[in-house]
């Protein structure tokens, strides 16, 4: 018989495959991982293998420390499957006992997703120190063709790794048989483990072991009472069991049946002397299996749709996370690196001849060669007053030597007012930035980036650099407009008349377009009107923009026109040049940590958080459009079906 609940199969494992991705995707968020989260391991170990299973019932013994889960377990099974040990913690691997021709008709190891599946060889295979999670097995022949028994380590152990791997039995498990003491059972990590099992609405029979009768019966339902009042678990049989050490090895222990809750006409003191010991293997075969099993599936569902401790706890975290990386990003985006007032000039005399060259380069026939021969004769009669003037004055430095020196300048300035800004900003307290940038300044010196910039900037080829911005400009002037030959003729004025200072703003994109993190930069600078500038030349997450102060560019026409077609060369030549040093500074001091900042705060809207919401929402639709199902009478080891 198939399980009710599987047409939930396939949804639930692609479910479980999206969250695995998605968790991979926030690995960026510093969240705690998933493993140790309930709902996922519940996932994982129970709803993934068992949905689409048939509906078997896996019971698992457990207790604490030397109350004789393990005893209890031989009495189910038959035989000494597993060995006992009058030592704390003796069992560290739980054994499992399976049907005949189980494993061939069920994927036996997928039900144990965290284990390594091994047969079991002898008793004593449980006792053995090992970090691998290990689960030994073996067929049993006394047992129903669909039960599964597991004897389980301590769920109160001081070894850590003892419970967790009864947490993963438990998590796996459809029957807790629980063995408790009048020493256990309120003891604290023992309620825990039974208040999650209750919360999945796990199917309970308590075993109340090492009973002194008739002594203890005005006793055991106070005992039994305090412990299902604090965990929530509704047993369905309650036995009690007499301390009879030789019984116990000896495998004939007597489990005495009582009513739970009690009635009150209960003889309190009723005698196991007039009892009939019960067969626990006998009672477990005639549980309503099928009913268990679906009670347990949907438990377990209800638990990973659960919005306080389930997958939306989960994607909330998530949202929450991605809501700090936005501010951190925002608050590095928010202010301005560095400001240059005053970036160096390139000479007015370079960009003219850079304009007649590429001038020159438009003529054709007759009138290039005309021009290329005034040219010539030109040169060869300023020659003798260059020489003359060098041997007097020394040897002159050329323009674009001057002008590599001052941009250096610029740049040292620019190194000093991004360290200081960056400092600033670790200061304010935000939690992710300030880490991180702390970590930024004092991993990389400033000399050793200071000797990277002057390395790079040494090998820039400045003036094959403003040749091609001279000829990318003129070609779109050229196009644009037939004002072009009339600006050629009267460069020299131009030139003369377009000196305002320009200004040169860094900063980080960090979160969002770049359109809106400049803008809140450049509110406050001299340098709106030529944003365009920065956005065509900047790439990346950090940005430079370059701007003048007011001129007559605003003109549509005349001399003021002109005179911003020439301005517009000398700014966006500085923009190329401060978006190389932003560059620069990008690579070698904040590396990737905008890009960090900016993808971790869209987590929270990324494809593999859509997909896991879609697939919680088709599963929740379908428990929602799911008729109510009745309670079916089917029992283990029967062939009827609901």
């Amino acid at each position: 018989m198939s399980s009710p609940l599987t047409e939930f199969a396939q949804p639930v494992h692609e479910l479980h495959v999206a969250v695995r991705e998605l968790a991979g995707a926030a690995a960026a968020l510093e969240l705690p991982g998933l493993a140790g989260r309930e709902w996922y391991e519940l996932l994982t170990n129970k709803l993934v293998p068992q949905l689409s299973e048939e509906a078997f019932l896996i019971v698992a013994v457990v207790g604490g420390t030397n109350i004789g889960k393990t005893v209890v377990f031989n009495h189910i099974a038959g035989s000494r499957a597993s060995s006992t040990s009058p030592l704390a913690s003796g069992t560290k691997h739980p054994t499992c006992l399976i049907p005949e021709g189980f494993d061939e008709s069920h994927d036996f190891k997928a039900l144990f997703p965290g284990f390594v599946i091994r047969p079991s060889v002898q008793p004593e295979d449980a006792l053995q120190e090992s970090e691998t999670h290990w689960l030994f097995w073996r067929t049993e022949s006394t047992l129903p063709d669909n039960l599964v028994v597991l004897d389980t380590p301590d769920i109160d152990s001081e070894a850590r790794i003892n419970w967790e791997r009864a947490d993963q039995i438990r998590q796996s498990a459809d029957v807790l048989v629980a063995i408790l003491t009048q020493q256990k059972y309120n003891d604290a990590a023992v309620k825990e483990f039974f208040r999650r099992a209750a919360e999945e609405d796990k199917a309970v029979l308590i075993v109340f072991n090492q009973t002194q009768l008739p002594e203890d019966e005005a006793y055991w339902p106070l005992w039994i009472g305090t412990f299902c009042e604090e965990t929530g678990v509704h047993p369905e049989h309650v036995y009690l069991a007499p301390y009879d050490r030789r019984a116990a090895e000896e495998n004939r222990l007597e489990f005495y049946e009582r009513e739970w809750p009690p009635s009150e006409s209960m003889n309190s003191v009723s005698s196991s002397a007039t009892d009939e010991g019960h067969d626990l293997l006998t009672d477990l075969s005639e549980l309503r299996f099928a009913e268990i099993k679906l009670r347990t599936l949907e438990g377990s569902l209800a638990q990973l749709l659960d919005d306080r401790v389930g997958l939306p706890s989960y994607l909330l975290e998530i949202e929450q996370r991605t809501q700090e990386f936005q501010r951190a990003a925002e608050l590095l985006s928010a202010h301005q690196l560095a400001k240059i007032d005053k970036w160096p000039e390139v000479p007015s005399r370079l960009l003219v001849r850079e304009i007649r060259e590429w001038w020159a380069g438009q003529r054709e026939g007759w009138t290039a060669s005309i021009h290329g021969v005034y040219n010539t004769i030109g040169r060869g009669l300023t020659w003798p007053v260059r020489a003359i003037h060098e041997r007097i004055q020394g040897e002159v430095i050329s323009p674009i030597e001057v002008y590599r020196r001052q941009e250096w300048e610029a740049i040292l300035d620019v190194v000093e007012k991004v360290y200081a800004k960056l400092t600033w900003m670790s200061e304010l307290g935000n939690p992710l930035l300030r880490p991180r940038l702390e970590s930024l300044l004092g991993g990389t010196s400033r000399a050793e980036l200071l000797r990277t910039l002057e390395e790079a900037h040494h090998k820039v080829d400045l003036e094959l650099e403003l040749k091609q911005l001279v000829s990318d400009e003129l070609e779109n002037f050229r196009s644009d407009s037939p004002q072009y030959y009339e600006f050629i003729r009267r460069i020299d004025g131009i030139a003369a008349a377009a000196r305002p200072a320009t200004s040169v703003v860094l900063f980080v994109t960090g979160f969002g377009p770049l359109g809106d993190a400049v803008a809140p930069v450049l509110a406050e600078t001299a340098v709106q009107s030529l944003v365009h500038i920065a956005g065509d030349v900047a790439g990346g997450t950090v940005a430079a923009a370059a701007g003048e102060t007011a001129i007559s560019g605003t003109a549509a026409t005349g001399a003021g026109y002109l005179e911003a077609k020439f301005r517009k060369l000398n700014v966006a030549f500085t923009a190329r040049r401060a978006a190389w040093v932003a560059g620069l500074l990008k690579d070698h001091l904040l590396g990737s940590l905008p890009e960090e900042l900016q993808h971790a705060a869209g987590i929270a809207d990324g494809a593999e958080t859509q997909r896991v919401r879609e697939l919680m929402d088709q599963i929740n639709g379908r428990l929602v459009a799911s008729p109510d199902r009745q309670a079916v009478s089917t029992h283990v080891g029967s062939p009827e079906e609901s």
